[in-house]
C-alpha cells in the first residue's frame, strides 16, 4: 500500500531511489501482481527503509512496474537501501530488477484520491538513470556519485561507466554502484552498443589512416623538434588580455587604457571557438609581467596579450604583443598610430588578427560582431568608459556616478546601445548599495535594457541585464530565455553564466544545471572571489553543506578581506545547527563589511542560541531605520522566524514579495533558513506565486 502524506511538498531537495522490474510487461497479470508483492516484501524488509519509515522521512510511490523511494536525509540512504535490496534479491532469483539513484528537487501534487504524490527533476532523472541499466544494475547520476565519494566507505563501490543520451536528448554521466556481492559489474547493454559502433568507426578511420601513415611519420619528425606542451587543442585557443599600461603623460587617461583592454577582450569573447578569461581575473596582474608562464597556469590559458596605450589629444598609439606563455614564443605584435576616431577599427583589427593567429573559426555573425563600431561620438565613448570603470568598482557613490556618466553618454548619442546596457547594469546593482526600494530601480533597468536591445538585439550584455530584470520581476521563464540568448551570443561572458546559475536555475532547484553554469563562469573568471563565494552559497541552497564549507574556505584564500564567504559560511553553519560557528563567521563578516543583512543574520543566530533579546533589539533598530531608509521586509521576517513567530514571519515574507524585493523574496523557494515554514499552506502558496509563470 502506498504511504499517505497529509501535507503537500513544495520544491524540496530529495534523494530518490527508482526501481523497476525488468521484463514486467511480458508477464501475465497474475505474474505481475506476484512480482510486485514480492518486491514490496523485499523493500519493506530493508533496514534502511524501516529506519526512514519509522522517522516518517520517506515516501513510497508506486509506478506500476516498480516504485520510487524518496529519502530526505542524505545520499547514503538510497544507496544503502539499494545495497540491502540487492542482497535480499539473492534469495529471489526469479525477480529481476534494476535501480537508479539521483538527488534533486521534487514538488508535491495531490491526486484524485486526495493523496500526495511527487513529481519533478529529482524523480525524472532518477528514472532516466535507471533506464540506462540492465537487470541487477544500481546506477547513480554523476551528482550522487560525487556526493557518495565524500564517504570513504562508498569509494570502492563507485565505477564510472560513461555518458548516456536519455529522453529529450539530455546526456547524463552515469556511475555503476556494485561490490563483489551486490549489483551488476557488467557494462550496460546500451553503452556496449554505443562502444561497438564507435569501434567500427575507429576501424574505418584506421584503414584510411594507414594510407597516410608515411606523411604522418614525416610530419612527426618535424614536430618532435618543437617544444611540447600539455594543453589540449581547446586550451591552445585560449587567451587572457592583461591590463594595458597607460603611457600617456596625463595619468588620468588610465580609464582609456583600461577601456582598450576591455573592448578588445569584449570583442574576443564573442568568438565561440576561443576561451577568453574575464577582466575580473586579469586585473589582478600588472602589464608586461615577468612570470607569464605562472600567470597563464593560474588563469588556465596558453596565450597572453600584453599592451600599452599612449594618448595625446586626438592621437593614440597602441602597442600589443601576443605571446604563447607555455614556451615564451612571440606570436604576433603590432604598433598602431591612429587618430582617436579610428580606435574602434584598431580594436577590431587586433581581435581579428588574434583569432587568425590562434586559428579560431569565426562564423559570419561573429565577424560582424567583432567589427561593430558602437558609437561615432568619441566623447560619448569616453563617458561610457568612465562609467563602466566606476560601475566595476561598486559602492554606492561609484554606482551613482556611473549612472550619471551613462546618462551623459546617452544624451550625446541617443543610439549608443552599450551605454543603455551599462545604465541597466547600474540600476540592477543599485539596490544592493543604497537604501532604496528596488521596484523603481528595476523599472528603470528594464527600460534601459529594452532600449539597448531595440538598438542592437545582438548585445549579450543587454540580454543579460534584461534576464536579471525579469528574474527580479519573478518572471523565471523569461529570465532563462534571455540568459540562453546572451550565452549564445557571447559564450565567454562569465557574468551571464554566473548569474544564470545563481539566479533562475538555482531558485528553481535545478542545481546540477546551476552548478555547471557557475563552474563555467569560474573557468572564464578563475580569480573572481564573488563568483566563487556564490558558488558556495548555491551549494548551500542545494543542501550540500560540507561542499559549500570547503568551497567558501577556498574563496577566503583568494581574498581574505572579502566579507561574503564569511557570511555564507555563517549561513552554512547555522543550517547545520552549529550556532557558535555561525555567530563567529557573521561577526567576522561584519568586521570586514558592516552590512544591514549581516547584522540581522547575526541577531537571528544569537536568538536561536537562546538570546531572545537580540532579535527584539534588531527589530527596534529596523523600525527606527525605516523612518528614513528602505528596510527589506524579508529581514524582519527572518527575525520573527528566529523568535518562533510564524504568523509574523509569513506576513513579512508576503510583504517582501509585494515589494518586489531584489534577491530576497525569491530566495524562499530554496533557502534552508526558511525551512521551518515549509508545509504551512500560507508559505507554500507564496512559494507558488514566486515560481509560477508570470501572469502580470
Amino acid at each position: 500500500m502506498p504511504i499517505e502524506i497529509n501535507k503537500e511538498i513544495e520544491l524540496e531537495i530529495a534523494h530518490v531511489l527508482f526501481i523497476d522490474i525488468v521484463g514486467y510487461s511480458k508477464l501475465s497479470v497474475n505474474e505481475q501482481h506476484a512480482r510486485i508483492e514480492e518486491l514490496n516484501e523485499i523493500v519493506r524488509s530493508a533496514e534502511q527503509f524501516r529506519k526512514a519509515e519509522a522517522a516518517n522521512r520517506i515516501l513510497k510511490i508506486p509506478t506500476g512496474d516498480g516504485m520510487a523511494l524518496v529519502f530526505y536525509k542524505s545520499p547514503e540512504e538510497p544507496a544503502q537501501c539499494a545495497f540491502e535490496i540487492g542482497r535480499a534479491l539473492k534469495e529471489h532469483p526469479g525477480l529481476q530488477i534494476r535501480m537508479g539513484i539521483h538527488n534533486g528537487p521534487i514538488t508535491g501534487v495531490v491526486d484524485v484520491n486526495e493523496r500526495t504524490n511527487v513529481a519533478g527533476a529529482g524523480i525524472n532523472m532518477a528514472q532516466r538513470v535507471m533506464e540506462c541499466g540492465d537487470a541487477g544494475h544500481i546506477l547513480l547520476s554523476h551528482h550522487v556519485a560525487e556526493d557518495l565519494a565524500e564517504y570513504e566507505r562508498w569509494r570502492p563501490f563507485l565505477h564510472g561507466i560513461g555518458t548516456f543520451e536519455v529522453k529529450h536528448g539530455v546526456r547524463v554521466s552515469v556511475t555503476n554502484l556494485h561490490s563483489d556481492e551486490v549489483g551488476n559489474p557488467q557494462l550496460p547493454s546500451k553503452l556496449r552498443a554505443v562502444k561497438k559502433h564507435r569501434a567500427r568507426v575507429r576501424g574505418a578511420e584506421l584503414a584510411i589512416g594507414l594510407l597516410v601513415l608515411g606523411a604522418i611519420v614525416a610530419g612527426a619528425l618535424f614536430f618532435l623538434r618543437r617544444p611540447t606542451g600539455s594543453v589540449s587543442a581547446m586550451v591552445e585557443k585560449s587567451i587572457a588580455v592583461l591590463p594595458f599600461e597607460n603611457l600617456s603623460e596625463d595619468k588620468s587617461n588610465a580609464y582609456f587604457a583600461e577601456g582598450m583592454q576591455d573592448e578588445i577582450l569584449a570583442r574576443l569573447s564573442k568568438i565561440a571557438d576561443l576561451k577568453v578569461i574575464s577582466r575580473t581575473s586579469t586585473q589582478k596582474y600588472k602589464s608586461a609581467p615577468d612570470n607569464l608562464r605562472e600567470i597563464a597556469k593560474q588563469l588556465g590559458v596558453a596565450n597572453v596579450l600584453e599592451g600599452s596605450v599612449q594618448r595625446a589629444a586626438d592621437q593614440v598609439r597602441v602597442n600589443v604583443q601576443l605571446i604563447n606563455a607555455l614556451n615564451d614564443a612571440h606570436l604576433w605584435g603590432e604598433i598602431y598610430d591612429r587618430k582617436l576616431t579610428d580606435i574602434f577599427a584598431v580594436e577590431s583589427d587586433i581581435a581579428k588578427t588574434i583569432s587568425d593567429t590562434l586559428q579560431a573559426k569565426l562564423t559570419a555573425a561573429e565577424k560582424q560582431m567583432i567589427a561593430v563600431e558602437p558609437t561615432n561620438d568619441m566623447t560619448a565613448y569616453e563617458l561610457y568608459l568612465k562609467g563602466r570603470l566606476l560601475w566595476g568598482k561598486r559602492g554606492a557613490e561609484n554606482i551613482r556616478q556611473s549612472i550619471a556618466l551613462y546618462e551623459q553618454a546617452i544624451a550625446r548619442d541617443p543610439n549608443y546601445a552599450l551605454a543603455y546596457s551599462g545604465l541597466a547594469d547600474a540600476y540592477i546593482v543599485l539596490p544592493a548599495y543604497v537604501e532604496a526600494a528596488p521596484g523603481e530601480a528595476f523599472s528603470r533597468a528594464k527600460t534601459a535594457a529594452l532600449k539597448a536591445l531595440q538598438l542592437d538585439d545582438n548585445l549579450a550584455e543587454a540580454h543579460t541585464a534584461l534576464a536579471m530584470v525579469l528574474y527580479n520581476d519573478f518572471d523565471l521563464a523569461g529570465s532563462i530565455s534571455e540568459f540562453k540568448r546572451a550565452i549564445a551570443l557571447n559564450p565567454n561572458y562569465a557574468n551571464a553564466h554566473y548569474w544564470y546559475g545563481i539566479r533562475p536555475l538555482a531558485i528553481l532547484g535545478r542545481f546540477d544545471e546551476a552548478i555547471a553554469e557557475i563552474k563555467r563562469a569560474i573557468e572564464l573568471d578563475p580569480l573572481s572571489a564573488v563568483i566563487r563565494a556564490n558558488f558556495g552559497g548555491t551549494l548551500r541552497w542545494a543542501r550540500r553543506y560540507d561542499e559549500a564549507i570547503v568551497q567558501l574556505r577556498k574563496t577566503m584564500e583568494i581574498d581574505p578581506t572579502f566579507y561574503l564567504p564569511h557570511f555564507y559560511l555563517g549561513e552554512a553553519f547555522q543550517d547545520k545547527g552549529d550556532l557558535s560557528g555561525a555567530i563567529a563567521e557573521y561577526t567576522r563578516a561584519l568586521q570586514l563589511s558592516d552590512t544591514l543583512i549581516g547584522r540581522v543574520y547575526l541577531a537571528a543566530a544569537k536568538t536561536q542560541s537562546g538570546n531572545k533579546g537580540a532579535a527584539q533589539k534588531m527589530l527596534t533598530e529596523l523600525e527606527e531605520l525605516s523612518q528614513h531608509s528602505y528596510v527589506p521586509a524579508y529581514l524582519r521576517a527572518l527575525l520573527y522566524l528566529s523568535l518562533g513567530d510564524r504568523d509574523e514571519a509569513i506576513r513579512w515574507l508576503e510583504q517582501s514579495f509585494a515589494d518586489y524585493e531584489r534577491g530576497y523574496a525569491i530566495w524562499i523557494t530554496v533557502d534552508p533558513i526558511v525551512d521551518p515554514l515549509r508545509g504551512d499552506p500560507r508559505f507554500e502558496a507564496l512559494v507558488q506565486k514566486v515560481v509560477a509563470p508570470k501572469q502580470r
